[in-house]
């Protein structure tokens, strides 16, 4: 009976997880965003938050041939964070500075090009821009919300 006090006791005294909406909220990002420019396709395709996880790739077509990939995630607990992989290569990790309803930039100072990535959605539109810290070379995109 002590022992079971004692172990009640100390899960009542245990800090609590931090609720999911402390955390930060990225489902607006979810959902396949496609540009179609002269032959040119670029698209990202972003699953849903789920377990603190989201899950996302992205693919340019030149003339309907690939010349570019990249696998994409974000871990959205507290720490929350960007990864990039361009070309499958090892992951890139970008740590959040900013985050709101429909917005979120995440930066690296250290990384040699991006060192700033950001995501901005307007409705059915989604713009993104990777960029030195400084903005002195950039480059955006935008896309729109396939059905």
């Amino acid at each position: 009976m002590r022992l079971s006090m004692l172990a009640l006791c100390l899960a009542l005294a245990a800090p609590a997880a931090p609720a999911f909406a402390d955390e930060p909220d990225f489902a607006w990002l979810a959902g396949h965003w496609r540009s179609d420019n002269n032959g040119r396709v670029s698209e990202e395709v972003w699953m849903a938050p789920e377990g603190g996880l989201m899950t996302g790739m992205g693919r340019t077509l030149r003339d309907g041939r690939a010349v570019s990939f990249e696998f994409l995630y974000i871990a959205t607990g507290a720490d929350a964070a960007y990864f990039a992989q361009p070309g499958g290569r090892p992951p890139v990790r970008f740590g959040l500075v900013s985050q709101d309803g429909e917005s979120a930039v995440f930066e690296n100072p250290d990384h040699d090009f991006p060192q700033r990535i950001e995501y901005v959605r307007d409705g059915d539109r989604l713009n993104a821009t990777i960029s030195t810290l400084d903005r002195e070379r950039q480059f955006s995109w935008s896309w729109t919300l396939q059905d």
